[in-house]
């Protein structure tokens, strides 16, 4: 995979009103996300619609808790491992809401700020598929490479940076074979 002006080339594209710039232009930390529309569901077009415009409360009763919600992500990985990008990675999208990390000897708020979100189509109790990892794997890889102050030891989840508030990826979530694949990658 490859990144051009903040595009990941294999991404299709769906540009998301619910992002802004960077206040700094960093980009130091990557922070990973799952979700499921409505919950424990996958496939259809409501990621997709929550990320753009929102989704209809009529569709789904869960919709109803969504409503006048703008958020967005950099990249969603479908369960096929199709990649979705919403926001340009120089740009700032909303995924993170408050949010905490320790970076190095000073705690960090405000993570949309400096870092990259990319969401998997999941949950946190039913198992990612191969697609998924390898699809991640790539583009973890790519912004490793296309951003200098990107690591693999800043790579975290949003259950990391808002403990209290979020769980995903989850139990579900497999590090250690994502890290095995980024390896094989080099």
């Amino acid at each position: 995979m490859k990144i051009e002006a903040g595009w990941l080339n294999e991404a299709r594209r769906k540009v998301s009103p619910y992002q802004d710039a960077r206040p700094d232009n960093e980009v130091s930390a990557l922070v990973l996300h799952s979700i499921s529309l409505p919950p424990g569901q996958f496939g259809g077009p409501f990621i997709e619609q929550l990320f753009t415009r929102g989704v209809v409360e009529t569709v789904h009763p869960y919709f109803k808790t969504l409503q006048g919600l703008r958020v967005s992500a950099h990249l969603l990985i479908r369960r096929d491992g199709e990649c979705v990008q919403f926001v340009s990675f120089d740009r700032r999208a909303w995924h993170a809401g408050r949010s905490r990390w320790k970076d190095g000897r000073r705690l960090r708020n405000a993570l949309n700020d400096f870092a990259i979100g990319i969401e998997l189509e999941g949950d946190e109790v039913t198992p990612y598929r191969q697609a998924q990892y390898a699809s991640l794997a790539g583009a973890i890889k790519a912004l490793v490479d296309y951003y200098p102050a990107l690591t693999l030891q800043r790579l975290t989840s949003h259950a990391h940076i808002a403990p209290l508030r979020k769980t995903d990826p989850g139990p579900a979530f497999d590090w250690a074979y994502l890290r095995d694949k980024i390896r094989h990658l080099k």
